[in-house]
Parts: structure tokens; C-alpha cells; sequence
């Protein structure tokens, strides 16, 4: 900034550059005072190399004085951002949850599917992906068993239900993975906190659930639901909610599902396919060293768990046991060398033609208990199977990389 002053002194007269800083201040005072009546959607970028302006605290000026105000920051751009290379503007509104085709937000209608130069940046960003070398199965209607997506149906509505890893760690890789392998857009449905433009305030990144938004995500609410199956898409669904995804230690692999039969009814009534999926890894991931019993504990920590859950939608709120208590938190986890994914899609569950016989509360509690029975049977068999895997470890399969290639195909257990 000293350099650049010194560079105007050099190049312009004193009189212009006095004149320039007036009038710069004069036009200053004017927008102060005028931020407070702006009600418009406004989107801050800051650069963290700006060498001009001190971006970042101007950007957390304006959020504090913009009502309807989201920032994002750029730790490797400059000032000039807007020119420069790898930067893409509609990716960043798109993430924001700024993109819309009207005056009122439609995440239905509104959605753009990610560009292949997104879904490439999302699939590198996420080094897992390629670190933990995904190991995808899925099964055809009649039971058998493949590696890769075969068995997943062509077309919608398809609900996929399964089992949310702790902190969501298999939610970018399942959902870029499928997209990237078959072109399928699995159109997650979200807690509200992903949405929450005060929650991104408390985070340390404020792009954190970006990349969940580019990629289709919703809140999960009774009307996107409905809408999503209308139009026939494939619909991501985890019954355990942020209960399973920030689960204690020790709960690994278990699920917290509420009694009642939330997703069968409306998924029959427009004759979408159920698929139950498990997925097992995060133990070869990563250990919880605090969960939330441990954090209670702490000093002070009930401050922040306020600010946390103070303005956030209870969901489930009329629920009892465990389900009930969905509190949003922080984990602290210990890292591991990181071993792999698998991922397995369980035989499609038809609900075409048993409509009526799905309406009565009876029938649709025991397709319910299946479906669940059937994503514990997928968790059971990923992970007596993994065990038989000579490359679940990283030096077999970063080995396998040096002989094949780093893009070959790394082989698993038998199936």
C-alpha cells in the first residue's frame, strides 16, 4: 500500500492527489451512511493478497453493517480477482446460494448442475478421493452383487437411503463419485444449518457447505422432498440427520433413525425406486477425541453452544430418545494415515403398484424396517468384506499406482 502512495506522488501532482483523497472521502461518507437502508442480497469477495486495499477487514465491515450481506474469501488472490486465472464468479454465486431465476429462491428450479471444470476442481480439492480410492458396489434386481454403479436404476425418482459417516465424510465423495461415473445428480437434502447464512459467521471458512450447494443440495423440508420426486430425481436421504453425523464415541456404524416411517409413504406415492446404501471407513479416517459429552465439560463451552443452536431449526423436535437430540457442534478428531471408502448400494425396493397398500400405517412401518434392516446388512457385509481387501492399506495401494499408473484402477476383495 506505502508502495503504490508513493508511486501516485511520483506520477501525479500533489494538488490532483489531494483533490482525488477529498473527493474519495466525501463519496465514503455518503455510502456509510446509506449502507444501513440497503435490503439487496450482497455478496463480499475478499482477497487475501490484496495489496491495495485491506480487503478482509472491509469485507467484515460490511458484513456487520449489510443486512442481507454473505462474504467470501480468496486466501491466493490479489486485488484484481475478478481478472484473475482459476477465479470463476459463477461458481462462487452458485455456491453462496445466490443464483436464482426469480425474486424468490426456488433450489428446485433455481439449481444449475456443477460444469465439468467444477466437478474437476470439487474431485481434486478433496484429495480423499483420491487418496482413499473409492471402492463403489452396487446390486442388480436380481441380488447379484457388482463392482461399480450397474445397478443403479437410469432413471428417477430414486430414493437413496443410508448411513451418514461422522461429520459427513462420505457426502462429497458419494455424491461427486456417482456423478462423475454415471451422470446421476444425487440431490441431497440438507439440515438447515448448511443453509443458514448467520451459521457461516460462526465457521471458520465461511465457503465451508459451498461445495454441498454446487453439488444440489436443499433443505430437507416436506416441500423440496415432494417436489424433488415430482421431477424425478435421484434424492439423497439420511433418516439419522445431524444425530449420526455427529455422533459419540464409540457409535460408529450405528444409526439413529426416528420410529416413524417418514419416507416411505411419500416416496410410493410417486412409485420411486428405494435404495438402501452403506458405507463404512470412517474408522480407517480418523479417531473422535472429544465429542459432545466431552465439550459439556468444558469451560465456556456453553457460550459457544448457544450461539450454535440459538437460531437453528429443531428438526424432529417432536420426537423422543436419542433422535430427539440433534444439537449442532464441533468434533475433535485425531487424523489416521487414511485407508479407504467402500461404498455398497443395496437391490432397488419397488414401490410402483402398492400405493394404496402403502397408505396404511402397518404396511408402511414394516417396508420401513426393512429398508433399514437392509442399510445395517450393507454396513455388516462392507465391513467383514474389507477385511479380506490386500489394499485397504495406503503403501499396497500407492505401490499398485507406482507399477499400474496413478490413474489405474485399484482391485479390492473378491465378491
Amino acid at each position: 500500500m506505502c508502495f503504490f502512495l508513493q508511486f501516485l506522488v511520483d506520477v501525479l501532482p500533489r494538488e490532483t492527489i489531494v483533490w482525488k483523497l477529498q473527493m474519495l472521502r466525501i463519496a465514503s461518507s455518503f455510502v456509510n451512511s446509506r449502507l444501513h437502508a440497503v435490503r439487496a442480497q450482497t455478496l463480499v469477495l475478499a482477497s487475501g493478497y490484496d495489496v491495495l486495499l485491506p480487503s478482509r477487514e472491509e469485507a467484515q465491515r460490511l458484513q456487520s453493517m449489510l443486512e442481507n450481506c454473505r462474504v467470501r474469501h480468496f486466501r491466493d488472490n490479489g486485488h484484481t480477482i475478478l481478472l484473475e486465472g482459476g477465479f470463476d464468479i459463477v461458481t462462487t454465486i452458485k455456491g453462496a446460494e445466490y443464483y436464482r431465476r426469480s425474486s424468490q429462491t426456488d433450489f428446485i428450479a433455481d439449481y444449475l448442475p456443477p460444469t465439468p471444470s467444477e466437478l474437476k476442481k470439487i474431485l481434486d480439492s478433496f484429495g480423499i478421493l483420491n487418496f482413499a480410492n473409492l471402492v463403489m458396489l452396487s446390486t442388480l434386481p436380481d441380488g447379484k452383487i457388482v463392482r461399480g454403479l450397474a445397478g443403479l436404476p437410469e432413471e428417477g425418482p430414486v430414493v437413496l437411503v443410508g448411513y451418514h459417516m461422522l461429520m459427513a465424510l462420505e457426502l462429497v465423495p458419494l455424491v461427486a463419485g456417482v456423478l462423475s461415473s454415471t451422470g446421476i445428480n444425487l440431490r441431497g437434502l440438507g439440515h438447515p444449518f448448511l443453509f443458514n447464512k448467520y451459521s457461516e459467521q460462526l465457521l471458520p471458512e465461511s465457503s465451508l457447505f459451498d461445495v454441498c450447494r454446487i453439488l444440489g443440495a436443499v433443505p430437507v423440508t416436506t416441500f423440496n422432498f415432494y417436489k424433488l420426486l415430482s421431477e424425478k430425481h435421484f434424492v439423497l436421504l439420511y433418516p439419522g440427520g445431524a444425530r449420526e453425523v455427529l455422533h459419540r464415541k464409540g457409535e460408529e456404524y450405528k444409526l439413529f433413525w426416528p420410529e416413524q416411517p417418514e419416507f416411505v409413504r411419500m416416496a410410493s406415492r410417486f412409485g420411486a425406486k428405494i435404495i438402501p446404501f452403506g458405507v463404512v471407513g470412517e474408522d480407517d479416517i480418523c479417531d473422535v477425541l472429544l465429542d459432545y459429552n466431552d465439550l459439556l465439560k468444558l469451560p465456556f463451552y456453553d457460550i459457544m453452544d448457544k450461539k450454535l443452536n440459538k437460531d437453528s431449526v429443531k428438526l424432529r423436535a417432536d420426537c423422543t430418545g436419542e433422535i430427539q437430540n440433534q444439537p449442532i457442534h464441533p468434533m475433535v478428531v485425531l487424523p489416521k494415515v487414511p485407508g479407504r471408502f467402500y461404498f455398497i448400494f443395496g437391490k432397488p425396493i419397488e414401490t410402483r403398484g402398492r400405493e394404496m397398500e402403502l397408505t396404511e400405517k402397518e404396511n408402511a412401518q414394516h417396508m420401513y424396517l426393512h429398508v433399514k434392516s437392509e442399510v445395517e446388512n450393507c454396513i455388516k457385509y462392507l465391513k467383514e468384506k474389507r477385511e479380506e481387501d490386500p489394499y485397504r492399506s495406503i503403501l499396497p495401494r500407492l505401490l499398485y499406482q507406482a507399477v499400474h499408473g496413478h490413474n489405474a484402477e485399484i482391485p479390492t476383495f473378491e465378491l
